[in-house]
């Protein structure tokens, strides 16, 4: 199934501790239908050394949050639906519900 949501995304989160905040999108978990937002959901993690990180210590690292809490955001900065279309050229596309921008094109066409 198609997802709203796609890595390097400019989203805002609509619900949740963060609301209102805005972010890109780092990463897509879709078995868990969960996004990693860059500045979203920030938590301390510890962290025993290693040979890669010899100090160990407390890094902050940005945790997943569900895909229903957040939405792409549209030319304006607002949060918008996103619609699925097909071009005339036979490219599937994904749509801003508000201004009708064209935010990616999913499938080319042959």
């Amino acid at each position: 199934m198609a997802r709203h949501i796609r890595k390097d995304d400019q989203v805002i989160v609509t619900a949740g501790a963060d609301k209102g905040q805005k972010g890109k999108v780092l990463r897509v978990i879709t078995g868990e239908n969960r996004v990693i937002v860059d500045g979203i959901n920030v938590r301390r993690k510890h962290v025993k050394p290693t040979q890669s990180n010899p100090q160990g210590g407390v890094v902050s690292v940005a945790m997943p949050i569900h895909i229903s809490n957040i939405s792409p955001v549209d030319k304006n900065g607002k949060a918008t639906r996103v619609r699925f279309e097909t071009n005339k050229d036979g490219e599937k596309v994904r749509v801003a519900a508000t201004t009708g921008e064209t935010l990616s094109v999913l499938k080319k066409a042959k």
